[in-house]
């Protein structure tokens, strides 16, 4: 059904439900990993498998997925990092748009790069509002993006570009510390952007315990996810939820 994944989210928040998502990178995860990784997640009460990376190899992400969907039946929505990660054999994709940063290529160049192919897809399109967090080091995604992440303590910056997203129409706003981030995305953020929006909150980037998941939870995150400590370790789950 059309919809269907922006619509689960979307009555999770009403609910009060949280969600948790794992994010998978075919660039990091070696085809024989894949099965035990799905093994360990069916195990889970994760709700979504995010598919994607800041560069991933140019005709990866299709395989990967196919892979993943023979082996469980969570949706599958792509995470990606620029038009050539995306692949019909997903339920949905994360249409990102880089608000964070001013670079042209991230705020709307990739995104038209990808019309000819959503356009004749059956994927879910769910416009995401972007912002890069500064997370205590250099990822990947500053370094692909060329764009600088803003601050943590420029709390009204990162505010007042969560609420142009609303108002531009996004459906989610994503606060994302990037993978491997040494400081995740402060409470006090996560607080403040849900107290002043309307929409879903995903948040993302240096998430490893049990507490830092419950901070993100407890402060208005929506649906948290855990990429680069599941990557570490496939038994995560056990103790942090």
């Amino acid at each position: 059904m059309k919809n269907h994944i922006l619509k689960h989210i979307k009555n999770s928040k009403q609910k009060g439900e949280k969600l948790i998502a794992v994010l998978l990178d075919p660039d990091k995860i070696s085809n024989d990993d894949v099965s035990s990784c799905i093994t360990a997640i069916n195990k889970t009460e994760v709700s979504f498998i995010f598919v994607g990376g800041s560069t991933v190899t140019n005709g990866m992400t299709d395989p990967f997925v196919k892979k993943i969907k023979k082996l469980s039946s969570i949706p599958v929505v792509l995470f990606p990092g620029d038009h050539s990660q995306l692949t019909e054999e997903a339920d949905a994709v994360l249409f990102l748009s880089l608000l964070s940063g001013r670079n042209p290529e991230f705020l709307i160049e990739q995104q038209i790069k990808s019309v000819n192919f959503l356009k004749e897809s059956a994927l879910e399109i769910i416009p995401t509002g972007y912002l890069l967090i500064e997370g205590g080091i250099e990822t990947s995604v500053q370094k692909v993006s060329k764009t600088t992440p803003i601050s943590q303590l420029n709390l009204q910056e990162i505010l007042n570009t969560s609420i142009a997203a609303e108002y531009l129409g996004k459906q989610i706003i994503y606060l994302e510390a990037g993978s491997g981030a040494t400081t995740p995305v402060d409470p006090k953020i996560i607080r403040s952007v849900t107290e002043n929006t309307k929409i879903p909150i995903i948040v993302g980037g240096g998430i490893r315990t049990k507490q830092q998941l419950k901070n993100a939870f407890d402060n208005g995150a929506d649906l948290v996810v855990i990429g680069t400590a599941f990557e570490n370790n496939n038994e995560i789950f056990n103790s942090i939820i």
